[in-house]
């Protein structure tokens, strides 16, 4: 994530959670009265006295993967083996954690004459989720292409709810692939393999001029931004967010 400037902490308390993916788990909390934040920004979450921590500590960044419209705040994360996480997913429905923020300008542009491509890999989703959930309940005039790579459909997350956005949002298109269905126990009619500058090309064929927004993993997210300028996008044009240590 990128460096914080947050605001004073405030306390939030948890409604629900849920397996969105394998592996993968999204958690709503009540969102603080007057609490405002552009789709695409993150928060930072802390853990209020928690039964048990380690090196890693007791605070994360997250992007926020609920829509600013949407009543509730979600945070989506793969559930790695940390003194954090496991608190996260057995906190009792009700439970505290104190939230600062938000940050971050992982944001649309307000300007919405030139089409705006997603790339994103994995739980690099989250801030993409608010984004397309905002365009769709707004009504948006932005042109969005969203390409979405994971390693087989079991381990993609919102993956039903982007379909449905695609079909409630004619402005938007959905291009996923998968890189490893050898493994997969479900059917795949799409794209297979990682986002390269073939399938960008054969994807954006009218699209002019595009800005591109990539978030993931960091590897993806440095080898897509050198894709990009070997194309001949413009730094300005490239705006990139990693996901490391999720």
């Amino acid at each position: 994530m990128s460096p914080s400037t947050t605001s004073s902490a405030v306390t939030s308390v948890l409604q629900n959670r849920r397996e969105v993916a394998q592996g993968t788990m999204a958690f709503r909390f009540e969102k603080p009265p007057g609490w405002v934040f552009t789709a695409g920004q993150y928060l930072d979450m802390t853990l209020v006295d928690p039964p048990e921590t380690d090196a890693e500590g007791n605070t994360r960044s997250f992007s926020i993967a609920s829509a600013p419209g949407e009543d509730t705040l979600m945070v989506a994360t793969r559930m790695r083996d940390t003194a954090f996480k496991r608190v996260l997913k057995t906190m009792s429905i009700g439970g505290s954690v104190t939230i600062e923020g938000p940050s971050g300008d992982l944001t649309l542009p307000v300007d919405s004459s030139r089409p705006v491509v997603l790339l994103a890999g994995g739980i690099g989703i989250t801030p993409f989720r608010s984004m397309l959930v905002h365009a769709a309940r707004e009504k948006l005039p932005h042109r969005l292409f969203l390409f979405y790579s994971n390693r087989r459909p079991e381990d993609t997350p919102f993956l039903q709810e982007l379909r449905a956005l695609e079909k409630e949002n004619q402005r938007f298109k959905m291009i996923a692939t998968m890189s490893e269905m050898t493994s997969s126990q479900r059917p795949w009619n799409g794209k297979t393999g990682q986002i390269d500058a073939a399938l960008l090309s054969e994807s954006l064929k009218d699209a002019v001029s595009p800005i591109y927004y990539v978030a993931g993993p960091p590897a993806m997210v440095q080898a897509l931004s050198e894709t990009l300028r070997k194309q001949s996008v413009a730094d300005a044009d490239i705006h990139a967010e990693e996901f490391s240590g999720y």
